[in-house]
Parts: C-alpha cells; sequence; structure tokens
C-alpha cells in the first residue's frame, strides 16, 4: 500500500528556500569581491534568461543577447564563475534536500517512494524464465541495497559531523 503523494509545493519548499537563502550569499559574495558592475550585469542576465525561459519573452531575449554583446573585456571569466558558483551551491542544496526527504521517510516509515530501487525491490518478483532469473537478480539486488543502505548511512553521518 503507498502512502498519500505529498504537495510538491509542500515537500520542496525547504529546498527553494534554501536555494534563495545560498543565491543571496553568492550575490553578497559576488557583489564584495567583483564589484557592483559585475553583480548588476549577472542579475541582468539571470532576470533577463527566467524572463525568456518561463514567458518566452522575445524582448527579454533581445535584452539577454544585447548584454551579453556589450559585456566588457575580463569581466566575461567573472560572471561565467558567478553562474557556475550558483549552480554548484544549489547542487548541494538539492543533495541536502534530498537527504532531508530520505531522512523523512525513513523516521515516518512510509512505504518506498516509487521509483526508488526500495520501490521496485518491494513489489513480488516475477520470473522471466523458467530458471527464475529475475528472482535471482532481485535477491542479488536486495541484498546488495542492504549494503548500500548502510554504507550510504556512513557516508552522510561522515559528511554531516566534517
Amino acid at each position: 500500500m503507498r502512502s498519500p503523494p505529498v504537495d510538491t509545493e509542500d515537500k520542496d519548499l525547504p529546498l527553494r528556500d534554501d536555494i534563495r537563502l545560498l543565491g543571496r550569499i553568492l550575490g553578497d559574495t559576488v557583489r564584495e569581491q567583483s564589484g557592483e558592475a559585475v553583480f548588476d550585469i549577472v542579475e541582468r542576465i539571470r532576470q533577463s534568461s527566467v524572463r525568456f525561459r518561463r514567458d518566452e519573452d522575445i524582448a527579454a531575449r533581445r535584452e539577454l543577447a544585447e548584454t551579453l554583446n556589450s559585456t566588457p573585456p575580463g569581466e566575461p571569466l567573472q560572471i561565467i564563475r558567478a553562474f557556475s558558483f550558483f549552480s554548484h551551491v544549489a547542487n548541494i542544496a538539492e543533495d541536502q534536500h534530498h537527504i532531508r526527504r530520505t531522512r523523512a521517510h525513513a523516521l515516518t516509515a512510509s512505504a518506498p517512494r516509487e521509483g526508488t530501487m526500495a520501490d521496485a525491490l518491494s513489489r513480488p518478483a516475477r520470473p522471466v524464465s523458467r530458471h527464475g532469473a529475475c528472482s535471482r537478480a532481485i535477491r542479488y539486488w536486495r541484498a546488495r541495497s542492504a549494503t548500500a543502505s548502510r554504507i550510504s548511512t556512513r557516508s552522510t553521518i561522515c559528511r554531516s559531523s566534517c
């Protein structure tokens, strides 16, 4: 029996909050290290990109192209670094969110989440041949996933204590 679906809005709110916080901190760092001019260009590129992608805004595309084409020499590297660092901190936030969600599921002892290995292994095995190759494979992966779970728990503990 599966647990009722959790509203995506509720479960991803902490992730969005973390990304916003890290983005603000990164923005402050860019402003401090590279100056207000670089920060303004990064923000203009970011906002134009979002409007173009979200709304298919042609004016935003033109603004984005104009901003990119008029970037002074020497600043593209700083701008690329800012977006690269944002990508890294967003990935870290996603990793932490995944750990947070996994921990929440473990604490509530809920049914395995759809799409996880635990979900696939909890389903009844159906042999694909008369020799039961599929059943043997599932038994093998169940044994391996128990080991992987212990390893994952240890790496999470190590990561959180470092």
